[in-house]
C-alpha cells in the first residue's frame, strides 16, 4: 500500500472576526501540521506548503495542504506549465 504525500487541514469562522484573530488561527494550524508531519515521519522542511480561501458569505474556510515526495513534483510541475 502506497504512503500518502499530501496533507489538508481546514478550519472556519466568522470572516469579520479581527485579522489578529486569523493570523493566530492560521499559525497555530501551521504549527499543528508541522507537528502532524513529523509524527508520520516526514521532515516539514522537505514538504511544500499552500495556502486556500473559500468564502461564503460571513464564513471564510482557510485550508492548509502540505506536499511531499511525488505530491510535491506533481504541483511543482503543474505549477511550472501554468
Amino acid at each position: 500500500m502506497a504512503r500518502p504525500t499530501k496533507a489538508q487541514m481546514s478550519q472556519s469562522w466568522d470572516s469579520r472576526k479581527p485579522t489578529e484573530f486569523k493570523d493566530l488561527k492560521k499559525r497555530q494550524m501551521e504549527y499543528y501540521m508541522g507537528a502532524k508531519l513529523i509524527e508520520v515521519g516526514v521532515n516539514p522542511k522537505s514538504a511544500i506548503f499552500r495556502w486556500s480561501l473559500e468564502t461564503s458569505g460571513n464564513r471564510e474556510s482557510w485550508t492548509y495542504n502540505a506536499y511531499w515526495g511525488e505530491s510535491k513534483e506533481e504541483l511543482l510541475q503543474q505549477e511550472r506549465s501554468q
